[in-house]
Parts: C-alpha cells; sequence; structure tokens
C-alpha cells in the first residue's frame, strides 16, 4: 500500500471531508464568559463514558507506530537473518494487533454514539421544553427556521465537540508525538528530510481549505434559501397565493437560477476537492520517493538497516494526517464552542411569561373573569426575543405604545360578555389577557378572584377553552386532534363531542372516519366544518370559561349557521367571552362592550346600547343597511 492511500486511511478527525466542514468566520466569534465551565457541567452525566472514550482513544493511538515497528523487525531481525520462527511469530503479533485495532475501534464507536446521542437528547428536550415556554410574543417575531436549526443544526455541532472533535484532538495530538518520536528514534536524518517537505504539503492546503470552506458556506446559504422558497411555496396556503397571484415563470427563473448557482458551486468544490487530494497524495509520494533516495543511499551503505527503512516510509504516512487535522483545529473547537453557545443562548432567554415562585392551582369552580383597570403595551423585542433568531443585526428597541387603557368589567359565572368594535380596537388583546398570553402593564385579570399572575399557567389554561377565526389543526388525524384537548378520552366521548358541535355526520360519512387526515393546517376540512372540529375539540376539553374570537368569520351563511349551533351548546352555562364582528351573533349577550383605540366608550345590552344611540347603534345601522334586512344582523 503506497504512502499516499495510508494517509487517506489514516488521518482520525483529518482528511477532505473535514474541510468541507470548515467555517473560518467562527474565529472573529467572541465567545460569552464561562461558556467552556458550562459546556463541562453539561458534559457531566456522560464524565465515565468520556473517559473510557478517550482511554480508547489513547490505545488506538499507540497502536499507529505499532505496526510499523514490527515490519522493521520482521524485516531486520525475522527476514535477513533467516529466522522463519521470528518471522511468523511477529506476523501473528500484526495480525493479532489488527484485531484488536478493529475491537477498540468498534468499542470507541459505541461509547462516542452513546455520548454524542446522549448529548443530543439532552439538549434537544431541554431547548425544546424550553421553547414550549416562551409567549406568544416569542413566536411573533421569531423565524421558525431559525429556531428549528438550533434544534438540529447547532445541538449536532455542540455534540461533536464530545465525539469527533475531542477524538480528533487527542488521537492526532499522541499519534504526532509518538510518530515523530518513534522517527526519530530510528533515524533523526531521514525525520527531518521529510519534516522539510511540510511547509510544501501544510501552505497551499490551508490555501485550498480556506476557498473550499467560502464556496461552501455560499453553496450551503443558497441551499437555505431555495429551502425556504420551497417551503413557503408547497405550503397550503403559499401554493394557493402563488397559484392566484403568482407568476409561473418567474417563479421558475428564481429558482432555476439559484440552483444553477448551487450547480455551479458543486462543480467547483467538487474539483478543488480533487485538487487537494492530489497535492495530498503527490507531496506524500514525493515525501516517500525522498525517504527512499535517501534511505536507500543509507541502506547501501550499510548505515541502516532494510527494516528501519521500510518502517520508516510506513511512518511517513501516518505523519501528514495528524497534522493536516491540528493545523486546522482551532476551527474545529471554535465551531463547536459556538454551536454550544448558540443553544445556551435560547436556554438563557427567560419566559417573559412563567409560574409565580408562590404560584398555586386556580381553584376548579373559578369561573368569574374580572378586568380591574387594566392598562397593557406590547412588550419589546429586547424582552422576547433573540436577533439571530430574527435575523437581524439588532433588536427593535422601540418601545410600543399603550394598546389599552383602564379597562374594567366583570364576566359573572356563566354570563355572555361580548366584545365589538373597530378593527385594532384592542379586542383581541383583551381576551388574550384573560388566559396571560401577555402580561398586563397596569391593573389586574382576575379569573374566579384570583389575580392570572398568581395561580399556575397550567391550572389557568386548564380552565380556559379558545375557538380563533382560523383555528388551527395539526397534519394529524381527527382523533389526533381531537385527543390534544383530553388525551385519555374514549371514542364515546369524543363522538359525543361531535355530535354536539354538529359535525359528526361529516366525520362518520369519512371512509376512516376518526382516523382520517386533516392535512396541513386542516386544509383538507371547509372552513366551516374546521371551525366545528374546534369546538368539538373545546367541549372534549370541557373548560369552565369560553373565548370566542371571530369564530365565525370569513363562513358563509350555511356554515356560519351550522358552527353557531355548535356554539350555543358550546357556551351553554359556561362563562363566555365573544368577540364579534357580525352583530347578530350577540344580541343576547348579558352585556356588550364596544371597544376603541384601547378604551371601553359604551357598555350595556343590545337594547341598551341602541337605545343610547352611540357607536354601537352606528355599527348596527352600518351592519342593517349593508344586509338590507333585520334578519341579516
Amino acid at each position: 500500500m503506497s504512502s499516499g492511500m495510508r494517509m487517506g486511511g489514516g488521518m482520525p478527525g483529518g482528511g477532505m471531508g473535514s474541510w468541507r466542514r470548515q467555517d473560518v468566520s467562527v474565529l472573529e466569534r467572541k465567545l460569552t464568559k464561562g461558556t467552556l465551565r458550562r459546556i463541562l457541567r453539561f458534559a457531566r452525566p456522560f464524565r465515565l463514558h468520556i473517559s473510557v472514550f478517550l482511554v480508547l482513544v489513547v490505545l488506538s493511538a499507540f497502536l499507529v507506530i505499532a505496526s510499523p515497528l514490527l515490519f522493521k523487525k520482521i524485516v531486520d531481525d525475522g527476514i535477513t537473518k533467516g529466522n522463519a520462527g521470528l518471522v511468523t511469530a511477529l506476523a501473528l503479533v500484526v495480525a493479532l494487533l489488527a484485531l484488536v485495532e478493529a475491537g477498540l475501534g468498534l468499542m470507541q464507536r459505541w461509547f462516542s454514539a452513546r455520548i454524542g446521542e446522549g448529548l443530543i437528547y439532552d439538549l434537544r428536550t431541554k431547548v425544546f421544553a424550553h421553547v414550549q415556554q416562551m409567549p406568544v410574543a416569542f413566536f411573533t417575531r421569531t423565524q421558525t427556521g431559525a429556531l428549528v436549526s438550533r434544534l438540529n443544526t447547532d445541538v449536532i455541532g455542540a455534540q461533536q465537540a464530545f465525539t469527533s472533535t475531542l477524538s480528533g484532538v487527542v488521537s492526532n495530538v499522541i499519534s504526532l508525538i509518538l510518530v515523530v518520536g518513534a522517527m526519530l528514534a530510528l533515524s533523526w536524518q531521514l525525520t527531518v528530510v521529510a519534516i522539510l517537505l511540510l511547509p510544501v504539503f501544510l501552505l497551499p492546503a490551508r490555501y485550498l481549505g480556506r476557498r473550499l470552506a467560502a464556496m461552501t458556506r455560499e453553496q450551503m446559504q443558497l441551499n437555505a434559501e431555495m429551502s425556504t422558497a420551497m417551503t413557503e411555496r408547497f405550503s397550503v396556503g403559499g401554493a394557493l397565493l402563488v397559484t392566484l397571484f403568482g407568476q409561473p415563470e418567474i417563479e421558475n427563473r428564481e429558482f432555476g437560477e439559484r440552483s444553477g448557482r448551487v450547480r455551479d458551486l458543486g462543480i467547483r468544490i467538487a474539483m478543488l476537492g480533487r485538487v487537494f487530494f492530489t497535492a495530498l497524495t503527490l507531496v506524500a509520494a514525493l515525501a516517500t520517493a525522498l525517504v527512499y533516495g535517501v534511505g536507500g543511499n543509507l541502506a547501501v551503505r550499510q548505515t541502516l538497516t532494510v527494516g528501519t527503512l521500510l518502517a520508516l516510509v510506513a511512518l511517513l504516512g501516518r505523519l501528514y494526517g495528524p497534522l493536516t487535522a491540528l493545523s486546522n483545529v482551532r476551527v474545529d473547537v471554535m465551531t463547536a464552542l459556538v454551536s454550544f453557545e448558540r443553544v445556551f443562548e435560547v436556554l438563557d432567554l427567560e419566559p417573559m411569561i412563567k409560574d409565580a415562585p408562590d404560584a398555586r392551582a386556580l381553584p376548579k369552580d373559578a369561573s368569574t373573569v374580572t378586568f380591574d383597570h387594566v392598562a397593557f403595551a406590547y412588550p419589546t423585542a429586547e424582552q422576547v426575543s433573540l436577533a439571530s433568531l430574527e435575523s437581524v443585526a439588532v433588536l427593535d428597541k422601540r418601545v410600543s405604545s399603550q394598546v389599552l387603557e383602564d379597562i374594567s368589567f366583570t364576566v359573572e359565572a356563566g354570563q355572555m360578555v361580548a366584545l365589538v368594535g373597530p378593527s385594532g380596537a384592542g379586542k383581541t388583546t383583551i381576551t388574550n389577557l384573560v388566559a396571560r398570553l401577555y402580561d398586563v402593564t397596569g391593573g389586574s385579570v382576575q379569573v374566579g378572584g384570583h389575580d392570572v399572575r398568581e395561580v399556575t399557567l397550567r391550572s389557568l389554561h386548564e380552565a380556559i377553552g379558545y375557538v380563533t377565526q382560523d383555528a388551527h389543526m395539526f397534519h394529524d388525524t381527527i382523533r389526533a386532534n381531537l385527543a390534544y384537548a383530553k388525551p385519555d378520552a374514549t371514542d364515546e366521548e369524543m363522538v359525543e363531542a361531535l355530535r354536539s358541535a354538529q359535525v359528526w355526520d361529516l366525520v362518520s360519512s369519512l371512509p376512516d372516519g376518526l382516523e382520517t387526515v386533516v392535512g396541513d393546517r386542516g386544509h383538507r376540512l371547509s372552513g366551516g366544518e374546521r371551525q366545528r372540529l374546534a369546538i368539538a375539540r373545546l367541549l372534549l376539553k370541557a373548560p369552565h370559561i369560553v373565548v370566542l374570537d371571530e369564530a365565525t368569520a370569513h363562513l358563509d351563511s350555511e356554515s356560519e349557521v351550522a358552527v353557531q349551533r355548535a356554539l350555543d351548546t358550546a357556551l351553554e352555562g359556561r362563562t363566555s367571552l365573544v368577540i364579534a364582528h357580525r352583530l347578530s351573533t350577540v344580541r343576547n349577550a348579558d352585556q356588550i362592550l364596544v371597544v376603541d383605540h384601547g378604551n371601553i366608550v359604551e357598555r350595556g345590552t343590545h337594547e341598551e346600547l341602541l337605545a343610547l344611540d352611540g357607536e354601537y347603534a352606528l355599527l348596527y345601522r352600518t351592519q342593517f343597511a349593508e344586509s338590507g334586512s333585520a334578519a341579516g344582523v
């Protein structure tokens, strides 16, 4: 086997593949103080596995020089002296070492996988659980793709710190020391000759490596852009937008241009990689030729044995690999550290909405809702988000203006209070405060007489059910979407909820019934069917308090009638806070609140507000005029 080929297989953590993962820009990153200590604390549960893993790596490194030294003994003390027994014995030792090396490799792989997969599991579950605690404001600002990248790319990059990076550094350092030491012991002259060629190899290698890294980064960026474009356009909403408003020729041209750039970069990367590998092989061949030439002459003069020469050539083949890998070790280490830091960045973002230290569970029978002089302004970006997750250099520091001012009202148990008013008046914001999706900036919101900031979020959310105008469905079965409200629900309970929501006839007529997949965001269902399924989910949850946010908006008349019947069932006996654009849906409310510019400008029953002849009466008359009949409102 040539030394060039030996180099390709003898590069722990090195080789051409490692160049393509390089990103030298990480060297410009300043790590947060204490990052390394946090990483070590995070690895503490795996310290025994890591210790055994490193011992195996060290043993494997020692085996790097064992075979060449045995070859020397076989030639000099066996073949040259005609000692067949020694040749046989040493050949068996070489075979045994090969088995030991294979066994060590398998054990290393097991420990590496155990450590790596364990770290991935711990990091992912911690990040996922932490993100689940984030307020709605966090998700309204964050790019979903950037957040998912933290759970995938950065988590995998972080675990490599304890597998490929750690093992590569330890193995390469020990291998390099042992190989150079062995070569110097065998012949310091030939070792010096071999080392003189290192600059010829390392300098071009570093240059090619930077070029490969830059092109690979550009290729990854283009692939990310294509992935984003496909994700946006292949969703149901995106596909509809492209179909109705898009220009297929423009879409195809732009996608084709990006694909063409990726293709061209791929060709350049492949060729540059081949040049790098060719240069690697060529320098190794030149070094081998030089050692054979000088060493051969020394052997002819009998100042060097043939076995020593063969051992030096074999060791030379194991010299350049570790040197290549170690020449870029700073990039490898920093890449792993930066990945850890990006994961820690998410974990360090404190949830703005969380349980108070002394939070207690909300009583099961709590069903009144009280707003006591509530004021509210949306939080700043710095309070809820990260610049890196918004793909901006600096977060927006502007303070939002006041959205609600001095809002006070009470919804008694079993009552229905309706919120009406123009878009942007603050109606949805009021309903969001009930379930503590945001915290008030003044006053208090109380459920059952308890400030929502003083009860546990879990118990509060169990007491409240929401149906919005765009009820979200997971891309799963009807059963799974219903079970999200009550995981232990029986089929009988699901059927009863579907009956009450006026949608069982539809579900029972489907070929797969409850096992029917509703599609992305429920788009295989009509708007009215999706709303009734959401109401069934609400009924299955059976909350004491119901919030409806434009639940019948954007529905045709037939769907609205069916949904309204389902809502009548859902609201029966429950405390309800209802936002409605169509005033016909709230005429029977116990109290109607007219909201405008963050203030309650009118309040009363339908008849009282009409008699007042104010904002509500104007809204009512406007809808009456548009519909043309009293029945239309």
